[in-house]
C-alpha cells in the first residue's frame, strides 16, 4: 500500500512581506466559490547554487556527448556488416581517441584522413537524426521521474525498516 503526502509551499512565506497588511481589501477565503477564471499559483523555480549554467544546460551537454556515443555505436554496427575495412579503421581510431568529448572526437576523426572524414560526417549525420527524430524525449522525462520516485521510496522505506522494530507488521526487536 502506498502513502503520499502533499504539502503546498507556494502560499507559505519565511519572511514577512511588506504587502501583507491587516487592512488588506481582498483576503483569500478558501470557502468561497472560485470564479471560472483559471487561477494559477505563481511559483518560482528552485535556485540551484554552484552551477555556472543551469542544470538543464549541463544535462543538455551530457546528452550531446551521449548522442555522439550512440551515433558512433550505430555507425560502427552498420560498418561491421557492409564495410569491414572502415569498421576496423573506426575501431583503431576509437582505441586512440576518447569519446568523452563528442565534438573533439568528431573534429579529430575528420582531420585524420579523407576516409576518416567520411566516417565523421556520417557520425554527425546520425547523431543529428537520432536526436531530432528517434530519441524519445517524453520517455526520458517519464523514466527519469519514475526512477527518482522509486529510489526516494526505497530510501525512505529502508530508513523506516532500519529505525523501527517492525518489518512487514512483525515485531523484530
Amino acid at each position: 500500500m502506498e502513502y503520499s503526502t502533499a504539502i503546498v509551499f507556494s502560499q507559505l512565506s519565511l519572511f514577512p512581506s511588506t504587502l501583507q497588511t491587516e487592512t488588506r481589501a481582498y483576503t483569500f477565503k478558501p470557502w468561497k466559490q472560485r470564479t471560472c477564471q483559471s487561477t494559477r499559483f505563481q511559483c518560482h523555480k528552485m535556485y540551484v547554487p554552484g552551477f555556472g549554467t543551469s542544470p538543464e544546460s549541463t544535462a543538455a551537454q551530457h546528452l550531446h556527448h551521449f548522442f555522439n556515443y550512440i551515433a558512433v555505436k550505430i555507425v560502427a554496427a552498420q560498418l561491421q556488416s557492409y564495410n569491414p575495412e572502415a569498421y576496423e579503421e573506426l575501431r583503431e581510431f576509437l582505441d586512440k581517441y576518447s569519446l568523452n568529448d563528442g565534438d573533439k572526437f568528431c573534429a579529430d576523426l575528420m582531420r585524420e584522413s579523407p576516409r576518416h572524414k567520411n566516417l565523421a560526417l556520417r557520425i554527425l549525420e546520425v547523431r543529428s537524426a537520432y536526436c531530432k527524430e528517434d530519441f524519445e524525449w517524453d520517455n526520458l522525462k517519464r523514466l527519469s521521474s519514475k526512477m527518482v520516485d522509486d529510489s526516494n521510496k526505497k530510501i525512505m522505506m529502508d530508513y523506516i525498516v532500519d529505525t523501527s522494530c517492525t518489518v512487514e507488521g512483525k515485531q523484530i526487536c
